[in-house]
């Protein structure tokens, strides 16, 4: 594991990485690929929808907001397994966040007949058999007995009990850090975290979200997403998100139960959507990366970017199919890609302030105000929106817990 980055700079850390490894990869970004996007009727017509379609209400009676907070960091915790979206949709008939999503409420609503499973002891104890029962996916894989001839037999395997273990590792591990640390909880931890930040307000926010950020990852090896890219580190913390869930959860009411912190400073959070997204979309041009450029054969074309870039026009129901998987990456390319949706995203929030080939109207004044978690919002939701973007390839990094 990488070394983590200085007190006060993880911010700072993540763009500048994210910044020197894209470009130290040769992937190209240029102003007329961002404008191109950014004054796109599928961009234009679909922004402030989509937006703000976060998928995180809990339709759930907390006890407190201490309660709902645990849940919330859970959720956080467990935002991963998007390497396993086909075989879950095989599996399940639903893609990774919403079988995450559904296997949290799982452990709140089991909480009361099985104890707290939610608790730092809980999810320390939590095996194997509970996961899979709670996530309803099969670990077994059916094969021929070595020795009898048409009999088959279930062993322990596959890509279900891959993921599941990695669920099962993820909360045992912190649950173990946090019974040592002294926490009944996760979420007892994190209010902490965001009390601490509180203390360390700046005018724009950067050193109370810095602060809560280094907090969660210096604890939780869970939130410690990074790693070594020829030598080089790459931070892409998944704590990022994390801190708007909190302000989507709690920014609205007065007052807030924690302090919630500045979030619009925050660099984007990366998983496999945006960047895949990116490159069909034209913004990330792998074309001239050495063990890139093949990735997505076409993506970027003038021909696969007009239907892309338009309104979509095609029908709004369609059969619900397994998707196709992506090109399976190496942990290095995986980071690569990442590190490009980073800056890629930061460069289009800088364009959009100084673009000026705006409408008259002023209908589309507001693309000046575009800020990074929007913009990382719509990204991510806008896949799932329109049938021809879910059949969009996505790249594909199994075995990880980051995302």
């Amino acid at each position: 594991m990488p070394q983590l980055p200085a007190s006060g700079t993880y911010l700072k850390s993540i763009r500048e990485s994210s910044r020197h490894l894209r470009q130290k990869a040769g992937i190209s970004i240029t102003p007329e690929a961002i404008n191109r996007l950014l004054l796109s009727p599928a961009f234009t017509t679909t922004f402030k929808r989509v937006s703000r379609a976060h998928g995180l209400a809990l339709p759930l009676n907390f006890s407190s907001p201490l309660d709902e907070l645990n849940l919330l960091s859970i959720l956080s915790l467990l935002n991963f397994a998007s390497g396993y979206r086909v075989q879950l949709h095989s599996e399940v008939g639903r893609g990774a966040w919403d079988t995450i999503r559904a296997f949290a409420f799982s452990l709140y609503l089991s909480s009361s007949i099985d104890g707290d499973l939610l608790s730092a002891k809980g999810i320390a104890a939590i095996d194997v058999a509970k996961v899979a029962e709670l996530m309803g996916v099969n670990v077994h894989v059916e094969r021929p007995h070595d020795t009898i001839t048409g009999l088959t037999v279930g062993h322990l395997g596959g890509p279900m009990f891959e993921l599941v273990n990695l669920v099962t590792g993820v909360l045992n591990e912190t649950g173990n850090v946090l019974v040592n640390m002294g926490y009944p909880n996760l979420g007892a931890f994190v209010a902490e975290a965001l009390k601490e930040g509180a203390k360390a307000h700046s005018p724009d926010g950067v050193q109370e979200l810095d602060t809560v950020l280094e907090r969660l990852v210096r604890a939780i090896p869970g939130f410690r997403d990074m790693s070594e890219v020829d030598g080089q580190r790459e931070q892409t913390t998944g704590t990022s998100p994390f801190t708007r869930v909190v302000d989507n959860a709690f920014g609205s009411r007065s007052p807030p139960p924690f302090p919630v912190p500045n979030t619009s400073c925050s660099p984007i959070f990366t998983d496999n959507v945006v960047p895949s997204m990116l490159v069909h979309l034209g913004v990330i041009d792998l074309s001239n990366s050495p063990g890139l450029s093949s990735l997505f054969p076409g993506a970027g074309s003038v021909e696969s970017l007009k239907p892309l870039l338009a309104v979509y026009s095609g029908p709004e129901s369609v059969p619900k199919v397994v998707p196709q998987e992506g090109p399976n990456l190496t942990v290095e390319q995986a980071y690569t890609l990442r590190a490009a949706a980073i800056d890629a995203c930061e460069l289009m929030a800088e364009a959009a302030r100084s673009i000026s080939t705006l409408p008259d109207d002023g209908s589309l004044d507001w693309v000046k105000e575009l800020s990074l978690p929007d913009l990382d919002m719509w990204l991510w939701a806008v896949a799932k929106d329109r049938p021809d973007y879910r059949q969009l390839e996505r790249f594909v990094l199994k075995d990880t817990i980051f995302f």
